[in-house]
């Protein structure tokens, strides 16, 4: 098992969850969080309108960065078999090549217990 962390933009989560669906995989959580990365928030990823001119001025001259941005992180527990077609969907949905698109991780997870039944890995996630 493992689990694919995947920190993307707000307006994406609703396509990303319906992907997933689609594909079997229901089960998710996912929490507002704030962050930011290489681009140190840069204030074009909230939507905000930048004139022209200040871009044409430079990569940051005329841009207000933020000090951080509001993203979603999605967490999802599954089996290793899963994990390719799973990350392939995230990336597919929430690729605009565009700076903000998000980071997705992929961590081990040594077990999972489904407390209701008392079931125990895979069987736990399914």
């Amino acid at each position: 098992m493992k689990e694919i962390i995947a920190i993307i933009r707000p307006k994406k989560v609703t396509a990303t969850k319906e992907a997933l669906e689609s594909l079997g995989f229901p089960s998710m959580t996912a929490i507002s969080v704030l962050g930011r990365g290489k681009q140190r928030g840069i204030a074009a990823e909230l939507g905000i309108d930048i004139r022209p001119e200040a871009l044409a001025r430079g990569k940051t001259a005329g841009i207000k960065y933020m000090e951080y941005i509001p993203k979603r992180l999605l967490s999802i527990i599954a089996c290793n078999e899963d994990i390719d077609e799973i990350v392939k969907t995230i990336i597919r949905v929430n690729q605009t090549e565009q700076i903000g698109d998000g980071k997705i991780f992929v961590c081990p997870v040594e077990d999972a217990i489904r407390i209701r039944t008392d079931e125990q890995g895979d069987k736990a996630i399914k």
